[in-house]
């Protein structure tokens, strides 16, 4: 069966508990143009709400600064990326790093390879960054997670590779005071999710999972991401529906999608997912929207924040 609503529901039905539970405290991602285009971000999400800020080649670090601040000034908690792959070399990301502590008051941190083939310089991969020490300090580090597998890294399909660093990263928790989770790429079916977060507890990895949600969009819109980002198994399930042309146009909405995710929780409470991270592939105010009307409107419990 089909995890996916495509039917436009103007008038939103009650959330039920579980789904509010499963989306109290969400996160959400933006890059500094389409902050640009939010007025005031307090209009649009629940106090206190973590705002990861997506760090894409060439973006200049003033550019990642300025929104940092706005968004600290607004009264959110910012995450900004670090791509080990973009960042040339150690003096680099010591520079940013004082920029974002000293302009915006940054102490939370997503650490990733990054989504470039050549490393700009001398760091390939999360391990690397956090072994610099420049971290030391920081309240939060997350690391990336892919629960359809990563074929950059694992190139023959496993997970061997991408299992073992986050083994590593597992370990590297146990001796930090920085609380860790796994913020992962954006997904569009259950069972893959169910699948990955149960190996995670069967391999000793007991970092929580911060799941990828993409946000309500247009189908084309997510296809097209789906497959830059190298989503997975579940990307079949768009493909199929894309084949039918009278439901090009109808918006996708993840709410069958993270309905199952939060019956699975709700029915098996050390079900290692702790929080929803979306990424607002639609806009902004479009996925803050329809998260507050399913229940997302309650702030950051005192276990994320």
């Amino acid at each position: 069966m089909a995890l996916f609503n495509f039917r436009r529901d103007t008038t939103p039905a009650t959330p039920d508990a579980e789904l509010e539970a499963f989306l109290s405290g969400y996160s959400i991602e933006v890059m500094p143009r389409t902050a640009e285009k939010v007025e005031d971000f307090r209009a649009l999400l629940p106090k206190g709400t973590r705002v990861y800020i997506a760090h894409i080649e060439g973006t200049p670090i003033a550019e990642m600064v300025a929104t940092a601040k706005r968004l600290a000034l607004e009264g959110f908690p910012v995450m900004p990326h670090f791509p080990a792959r973009i960042i040339p070399d150690r003096a680099t990301l010591a520079d940013w790093l004082a920029r974002y502590k000293g302009e915006a008051g940054v102490d939370q941190a997503l650490l990733l390879g990054g989504g470039v083939n050549t490393p700009a310089g001398e760091f390939d991969s999360s391990m690397q960054l956090i072994e610099t020490g420049l971290f030391d300090g920081f309240k939060r580090l997350h690391v990336a997670g892919h629960p359809e597998g990563n074929r950059d890294i694992d190139k023959d399909g496993s997970d061997r590779i991408v299992m073992q660093a986050l083994k590593w990263k597992q370990a590297f928790s146990e001796r930090t005071d920085a609380k860790m989770a796994i913020a992962t790429q954006f997904c569009f079916e259950a069972e893959p999710v169910i699948a990955w977060v149960n190996a995670l507890n069967a391999a000793e990895v007991k970092l929580p999972v911060h799941i990828g949600v993409a946000g309500p969009a247009k189908l084309q819109t997510l296809i097209k991401f789906a497959i830059s980002c190298g989503v997975g198994a579940s990307l079949r399930v768009l493909q199929k529906r894309a084949m039918d042309v009278t439901k090009l146009l109808v918006p996708y909405e993840p709410t069958e999608f993270v309905s199952a995710l939060a019956a699975h929780k709700a029915q098996n409470p050390d079900f290692g997912i702790e929080s929803v991270h979306f990424f607002p592939l639609g806009g902004i105010k479009t996925n803050a929207t329809w998260a507050t009307d399913h229940g997302g409107a309650a702030g950051v419990p005192s276990h994320q924040a």
